[in-house]
C-alpha cells in the first residue's frame, strides 16, 4: 500500500525535507537524516505503509528487523559509536520506520534521550555524499 501524502511511500520532494534516500535493503529502504547532531543518524523504512509492526507477518517482521540490524552494523563499521539508540515513532505519519540514532561519549545527548530533530547540524551536499559512501561501503 502507498499512501500519497508520505514522504517514504513517495520520496522525491516530501523525503528531500528531512532525508536522503540511500539505497533499498531487502524489505526497506535506508535514509540518512539530514539532521546530524548525532553523525551517522538514519533511518529504516519499511516498503510498504503499514502503522504497525502488528500489520506484518512473522517473515516480513524478521526481514524487517534485519534490515535494521544490517544498517546499525553499516554505522558502526562506519562512524564507530559508542552506542547505537533506536527509536520507532510515527503518531501522525503512520508508516513504520526506526531511527538509528549513533551516541558518543561526551558528545551531544550522551547520556539522554535524543531530539527528534534539534535543528543543530546541517552538512553540505558533498558532507552527506561522503557519509552515504562511508555506509554503503560497509552494508
Amino acid at each position: 500500500m502507498i499512501d500519497t501524502h508520505c514522504g517514504y511511500c513517495v520520496k522525491g520532494e516530501p523525503l528531500a525535507k528531512f532525508g536522503i534516500y540511500i539505497c533499498d535493503l531487502s524489505v526497506s529502504m535506508l535514509i540518512l537524516f539530514k539532521e546530524q547532531s548525532h553523525p551517522g543518524r538514519c533511518i529504516v523504512a519499511y516498503k510498504d505503509h503499514i502503522s504497525e509492526m502488528t500489520d506484518m507477518s512473522a517473515e516480513e517482521r524478521h526481514a524487517f528487523y534485519d534490515d535494521v540490524a544490517r544498517a546499525a552494523k553499516a554505522i558502526h563499521e562506519a562512524f564507530h559509536p559508542d552506542k547505537v539508540n533506536y527509536g520507532s515513532y510515527a503518531d501522525t505519519g503512520c508508516h513504520l520506520h526506526v531511527h538509528l540514532v549513533p551516541k558518543y561519549k561526551d558528545q551531544f545527548e550522551w547520556n539522554t534521550t535524543f531530539e527528534m530533530n534539534p535543528q543543530r547540524v546541517f552538512l553540505s551536499d558533498e558532507e552527506y555524499a561522503d557519509m552515504i559512501e562511508k555506509i554503503k561501503q560497509h552494508l
